[in-house]
């Protein structure tokens, strides 16, 4: 056993996407909603994502999958000139802003409707693809979450998926 101090692997995430001139970058990335709490999987967030992603268009958003408290997707970039870091805040500030004023215009349910109450996690984990079989595998696996949590029985009838963008490898 280790003790503390010798701990094997990552604490948290690694910082930023490293870009290989002449090799395709393809991002694989997950976000959680702070404190895990169930509000991502609904219509307006999944509006409001896009309209942010399709926005914030220094990366380009290929495959997406809203799952209750988190998110997964693909993101390539198209600017070169902004840090994949960098990028993740503004569609993140994006979409808050966004929120918060859907917030003014409604009345919520309940407190997980309410914009006011969307958090993201301050950190996300990223991994960048290696190879175009990791692009279709890992859609692929990541298709089947909503058949694992028994939100569907049939990946083609979660709504909150889609592509914004052609990914080329």
């Amino acid at each position: 056993m280790l003790p503390e101090d010798d701990h094997v692997g990552r604490r948290k995430p690694a910082s930023g996407v490293h870009i290989s001139f002449g090799e395709p970058t393809i991002v694989f990335v997950t976000v959680c909603s702070e404190k895990r709490v169930p509000w991502v999987a609904q219509p307006l967030v999944h509006d409001l994502l896009k309209r942010a992603w399709t926005e914030a268009d220094a990366w380009l958003v290929g495959y997406y999958q809203l799952m209750p408290d988190h998110i997964h997707f693909f993101a390539a970039p198209h600017n070169l000139d902004i840090p994949f870091n960098r990028w993740m805040a503004y569609w993140k500030r994006r979409f808050t802003q966004k929120a918060q004023l859907a917030g003014r215009a409604s009345v919520p349910a309940s407190p997980i409707q309410n914009p006011a109450n969307w958090r993201w996690q301050s950190l996300h984990w990223d991994t960048r693809l290696r190879r175009s079989e990791n692009y279709t595998q890992k859609w692929n696996y990541i298709r089947e979450n909503p058949v694992k949590e028994k939100l569907v029985t049939d990946p083609a009838d979660w709504q909150y998926q889609g592509m914004l963008n052609v990914l080329r490898w």
